[in-house]
């Protein structure tokens, strides 16, 4: 595979251009003119783009297919360049507002959710994901050109910031070099300039990465796939317990620096009849005792032969409320893309049913 242009921070660049001031030329064309090419990128000499286009490749991936949901969700399945397909999600959280002139007072919130994987290795019972095992790393430019694609797609202007979840397919904590220098690209004030505060790491539990994660200091904020409340049960749902049980990542969470105006987030995947009770809520509380954190409460995405069924709302308001009247912040996820295939691995699936 050709290496991609985005796989540099505009400080590698200006050691592999010259002369160095044409790298922020270049990260100004890619990042806030969306240039398809080198050849658009009018104020280069032609013998530097003719060098860039033989020595390296724009955007890594191509969109194969594309869902949307009524609600403006929409799902992306990318190929790379070896052919393998991943996919990325776009979530409108705020809608724009406009008062009463028309005039925009506040712009749509966007959260992209970017996968760091072809496939993945956790194996989590309730994935799609997990059904077809890992095949590699996402590259760094892989990951960037997920958030860089979405924005040119939808016309989100270059100083319209969005919020990052890495929480696609695959564990972004089995992937770190790459995803510590991704976090560093989208971060580059000449690039897409995204805050690390607006970039989330959701890690099915990794205790040891947490920790090396914690030790860089990055500023990112931490999402924690728990889903369980206990290691027998989480052990049949997410085979890593074994390696990585609930105390150690715990533990490893309360190491985490953390910005004293954030918290962490504990994702829990609500299922029906397995731990929507009470009893589990109880053990929850104890359980994130000493943590200044956030629970989310996920509503299970289902899809075809799934073991698994959705919760009732009342079950989801029960445990929610139990949560918040116990001294846990606890909010209720709002489910985005039902009508799609916008749970993880979903889109992918589907495709190659329909392709076989």
């Amino acid at each position: 595979m050709k290496p991609s242009i985005l796989d540099f921070t505009e400080n590698e660049l200006t050691e592999k251009v010259k002369p160095a001031f044409r790298a922020k030329q270049i990260y100004n064309w890619i990042y806030h003119q969306y240039a398809d090419n080198f050849d658009a990128m009018k104020n280069l000499p032609k013998d530097l783009k003719q060098q860039l286009e033989n020595d390296y490749i724009l955007n890594p991936l191509k969109i194969v297919r594309i869902e949307e949901s009524s609600d403006g969700s929409k799902k992306y399945l990318f190929a790379c360049q070896d052919e393998f397909t991943m996919e990325a999600v776009l979530l409108p959280m705020k809608k724009e507002v406009r008062n009463e002139n028309g005039k925009i007072t506040s712009e749509t919130k966007y959260t992209i959710c970017v996968s760091s994987q072809v496939g993945c290795k956790i194996g989590c019972a309730f994935c799609l994901t997990a059904k077809e095992g890992f095949k590699r790393n996402l590259t760094v430019g892989e990951i960037i050109a997920q958030v860089l694609t979405l924005k040119k797609e939808n016309n989100i202007a270059q100083n319209r910031r969005v919020n990052i979840v890495y929480m696609g397919m695959g564990e972004p904590l089995d992937n770190m070099d790459n995803l510590v220098k991704a976090i560093k690209v989208f971060n580059e004030p000449n690039g897409l300039a995204i805050g690390v505060r607006r970039q989330t790491i959701s890690t099915s539990g990794l205790s040891r990465q947490i920790e090396k994660l914690g030790k860089l200091d990055l500023g990112v904020l931490l999402a924690i796939s728990l889903h369980a409340v206990d290691d027998e049960l989480r052990q049949t749902l997410m085979p890593i317990n074994k390696a990585y049980n609930i105390e150690s990542i715990i533990n490893a969470v309360k190491a985490f620096p953390i910005d004293q105006r954030k918290r962490v987030m504990f994702e829990y995947l609500v299922m029906k009849d397995l731990n929507d009770d009470i009893k589990s809520a109880k053990k929850l509380v104890k359980l994130l005792h000493g943590i200044k954190a956030k629970v989310n409460l996920i509503y299970f995405n289902p899809y075809p032969n799934s073991p698994f069924k959705r919760p009732t709302s009342h079950d989801m308001e029960k445990f929610k409320n139990f949560l918040n009247e116990h001294g846990v912040l606890c909010t209720i996820r709002q489910s985005k893309g039902l009508d799609i295939s916008a749970a993880c691995g979903q889109l992918k699936e589907k495709t190659k049913y329909e392709l076989s």
